[in-house]
């Protein structure tokens, strides 16, 4: 036998079984290839990924502020359209549906089976397209979200963009709750197939209120032409938002027509701003907690405090001499508030500040909370303490300050704000639990006192008395902050504002009120009656009984 015969004989096999296993592919890829191409496609038709639909939103009292709709939408299959018929099509569709020509003649020329041409399709375009009898032009329905209060409540619920993704607000927040449950179907039948619904969100919200929020801010718009405001109003007690108005709003049906990105963002949320003399009460609480003053400590105001080479004033420069601590906040007094704090420390004042978690988010449930940790102030310096006394060079955001105020409203102790009531989750109802502080970060004699000077600032102040409701004790407090502008303070541009509880002494509700910069001098004109009617008609509303008889 020959030598090698064995290794032959391998070789031989070898080259054998190559030539067999070319022979089948040439005959699956060319002889068969249309049969084994259809069959995959039909095997790969057979299964559909099918998707629950998306949870609805819903304030308080049931109104619906998400949900879902079916919409018609046009397509077409390019490869069913003769060549010759392409132009004529693309011709007729764009003149019916006021689309681009060139637009819809790129897509039918494509060689595929499925061009989305148009959503959201109307009835009598709908009508048009049927006459026209066209080859290879269909109609599908999809489910849409839909918001049936168009622009109310815009930045608390956000929007669900094209690809499904919820954006800003509730709809990104909870995007993953929302969202319904995927499963693959055979041939589209789904009767073994359970997909169940998103969780449903019923928020803590008001309609009524949100609607009075809003329309006050309109107003503003008409009466002192602001170029933004924010209207909070909150139950101090358990940290519940009851409402949260922005101004300007949008449509999140047709969010793809806003240019300004910026108008999606919530500025009680998301946007930083110092709060001016709103800020005063903060001062005098940790001062008063100290022990450092009381309502009736005295002062020698001049008009001015020197700070190195820095001059603090007070509001239109004005000299007030000899005023007690309540005096301070009735009139608004700039010196007074460093004076304050000067009795407290910067040690002490600093402390106070993170009791009140200034430097931290509030944890409120919307997407994209902002927060400061405000290191420019931490350095150090004795004016920024100064400065901070009275509520500028410090930045926080509206819904940081409402949280604050709430622990004064409410006996001392810090609540997380939060917007959702309630989830519903395939039949099962999770409601939230108000998280309060287990500990006062001041004591209910400071809350006694505070409380009892804020009410004289509404019923004695100069500039806080059209904040009045007769009957009531109101307990508040005005802001005019300048504006921050490339490294100094815009000499124009101010943010205006009033943060109030009632009844001042059983609080029911917190309002804060903030305008970005309105065409009024100061908040006495502009945030302070606008509190005032946002307060009335909560009054009003809730049936709240009177404080006294006039």
């Amino acid at each position: 036998m020959p030598k090698h015969w064995r290794l032959n004989l391998i070789f031989f096999i070898f080259i054998l079984s190559g030539a067999a296993i070319i022979s089948r592919l040439i005959f699956i890829q060319f002889v068969k290839h249309d049969y084994y191409m259809a069959m995959a496609q039909g095997q790969q038709g057979d299964f559909q990924t099918l998707k629950g639909e998306r949870g609805e939103v819903f304030f308080k009292e049931g109104k619906v502020l998400a949900t879902n709709v079916k919409k018609d939408y046009l397509f077409v299959s390019p490869r069913k359209i003769e060549d010759k018929d392409k132009e004529e099509t693309a011709k007729v569709l764009s003149q019916i549906l006021n689309l681009d020509e060139n637009s819809v003649l790129e897509k039918i020329k494509k060689n595929n089976l499925f061009e989305k041409i148009k959503r959201d399709l109307t009835k009598e375009e709908k009508e048009k397209i049927l006459r026209e009898n066209l080859a290879g032009v269909y109609f599908g329905e999809e489910t849409a979200r839909y918001y049936p209060q168009n622009n109310i409540a815009s930045h608390l619920i956000g929007f669900l963009s094209r690809d499904g993704k919820g954006q800003y607000g509730i709809e990104g927040y909870f995007d993953g709750l929302l969202q319904g449950k995927e499963g693959v179907s055979k041939d589209g039948i789904n009767s073994d197939l359970k997909i169940d619904k998103g969780a449903d969100i019923f928020l803590t919200i008001d309609y009524n209120i949100q609607f009075m929020a809003e329309k006050l801010l309109e107003q503003a718009k008409d009466n002192f032409d602001i170029e933004s405001g924010q209207i909070i109003v909150a139950d101090p007690n358990s940290g519940k938002i009851l409402a949260l108005a922005d101004f300007p709003n949008f449509d999140p049906n047709n969010y793809s027509d806003i240019d300004n990105f910026g108008i999606f963002q919530n500025s009680a949320t998301q946007k930083l701003f110092e709060p001016g003399s709103i800020f005063k009460p903060i001062t005098m609480a940790a001062a008063l907690d100290q022990d450092k003053i009381t309502s009736q400590t005295t002062y020698i105001d001049t008009g001015q405090v020197n700070i190195g080479k820095n001059i603090i004033y007070n509001y239109d420069q004005r000299a007030f001499g000899e005023q007690t601590m309540t005096n301070v906040l009735e009139k608004s007094i700039n010196s007074g508030a460093v004076f304050a704090e000067k009795q407290l420390g910067h040690e002490l004042f600093l402390d106070y500040l993170n009791r009140f978690e200034f430097f931290k988010p509030t944890g409120i449930d919307l997407q994209g909370e902002e927060f400061s940790e405000n290191k420019e102030f931490k350095k150090g310096y004795e004016i920024n303490f100064a400065t901070a006394s009275f509520g500028q060079g410090i930045e926080i955001t509206p819904i940081q300050l409402v949280r604050a105020f709430s622990a004064i409203a409410n006996g001392g102790k810090l609540v997380r704000p939060y917007v959702v009531e309630k989830i519903l989750k395939e039949s099962k109802v999770t409601e939230t639990e108000p998280e309060i502080s287990s500990e006062e970060i001041i004591s209910k004699k400071t809350i006694s006192q505070l409380t009892a000077m804020m009410v004289s600032v509404v019923k004695n102040g100069p500039y806080t008395r059209r904040a009045k409701i007769p009957g009531y004790y109101i307990a508040g407090k005005t802001g005019t902050a300048q504006v921050p502008e490339k490294g100094t303070y815009s000499a124009n541009k101010t943010w205006q504002s009033f943060i109030g509880f009632a009844p001042a002494f059983d609080p029911k509700f917190l309002i804060l009120v903030k305008l970005d910069n309105p065409e009024t001098t100061s908040s006495e004109y502009s945030a302070t009656p606008i509190f005032k009617e946002m307060a009335k008609y909560i009054i009003d509303y809730e049936q709240i009984p009177p404080d006294y008889e006039e």
